[in-house]
């Protein structure tokens, strides 16, 4: 390819030109971006919040298992326990 081409196909399309960006709504070049966030993105992030700041336990489970413990009332099948135990065992992958 001949140097000397490219100059003069670049002329043709005045590619060394700097040039001004079109901006089809009339406003300035150098206008600054916005952001706007939709209803439902708001609706998400405080329900995101909401799920953040909510304790994992569940204090009324806790409480009652708590008053069955200390009332010597609390029983567990020795199967339920067995069963629950293989349960995690296979879940984390044991071979």
């Amino acid at each position: 390819m001949r140097i000397d081409t490219y100059n003069a196909v670049a002329s043709l399309y005045k590619m060394n030109q700097p040039r001004k960006a079109n901006n089809a709504y009339g406003a300035s070049a150098y206008s600054k971006d916005e952001v706007s966030i939709s209803r439902a993105g708001k609706d998400f992030q405080l329900a995101r919040q909401a799920v953040a700041n909510a304790s994992d336990v569940r204090e009324d489970k806790v409480a009652a298992l708590k008053q069955q413990i200390e009332s010597g009332n609390y029983n567990v099948k020795p199967e339920d326990f067995a069963s629950k135990l293989l349960e995690k065992y296979n879940a984390v992958g044991a071979f």
